[in-house]
């Protein structure tokens, strides 16, 4: 059975074309494994950008307090030779916690494993991220949800943030790339409520992305 849990360890890399091979392998029989070994990763996607050759893990865990367990250390700070030559030769490396503040739409064993996700992050000043969040909750979410292509969305306060420090996460899980070019996503895109908060930068320099699944969930 699929465990969804409730913290998020997401980071983005990219390898080398003449080794991605090599990076791929690594990733499924080293990086992955030895973390899902430790108690409190519940779960683990890849996934590879559409518009560029970056990848993505979502490692999911019981709480961010796992990444302090002796455990994770030794994993951390002892890591494989591969592991050591890999991580100092990939590029746009990024790497982001938190915890998930809300559960949208349809999130179960199928929607975790959505053919695609999109991941929106956000920078929100500390006094504005209750209309923020308000602004997910009650209008920006729920007109993406009324799309057949758009499964749910996972919400999340990110506590670390490198090398942009974004506080703000959403994973919506897409039942392919029609969602991004749906009616929904357009209303959704054309609200008013969204058109008030394009008048702040912090607003206009979110960045959003597009991934596609790759392998099977672990």
């Amino acid at each position: 059975m699929t465990t969804i849990g409730p913290a998020i360890l997401l980071s983005e890399m990219r390898p080398d074309p003449s080794w991605e091979e090599r990076f791929n392998t690594w990733y499924d029989t080293d990086h992955i494994p030895v973390r899902m070994a430790i108690e409190g990763f519940t779960g683990t996607q890849r996934y590879r950008a559409l518009d560029d050759d970056n990848y993505l893990v979502i490692y999911d865990m019981t709480s961010l307090d796992v990444l302090k367990t002796p455990e994770y250390n030794t994993v951390k700070n002892q890591p494989s030779e591969e592991t050591r030559w890999m991580l100092g030769n990939v590029s746009n490396f990024t790497r982001y916690l938190g915890t998930e503040i809300a559960r949208e739409g349809r999130i179960d064993e199928t929607s975790i494993t959505a053919p695609m996700v999109f991941i929106a992050q956000f920078d929100v000043p500390e006094d504005m991220q209750p209309e923020f969040d308000r602004w997910m909750a009650e209008d920006h979410v729920p007109t993406l949800l009324k799309g057949e292509h758009w499964l749910g969305t996972r919400r999340f306060a990110m506590t670390v943030g490198e090398p942009v420090p974004y506080n703000r996460i959403a994973i919506h899980y897409l039942a392919g790339p029609e969602a991004l070019q749906s009616p929904e996503r357009a209303e959704a895109r054309a609200s008013q409520w969204r058109q008030r908060l394009t008048a702040y930068d912090w607003f206009n320099k979110g960045h959003a992305k597009a991934f596609r699944r790759h392998g099977a969930r672990f």
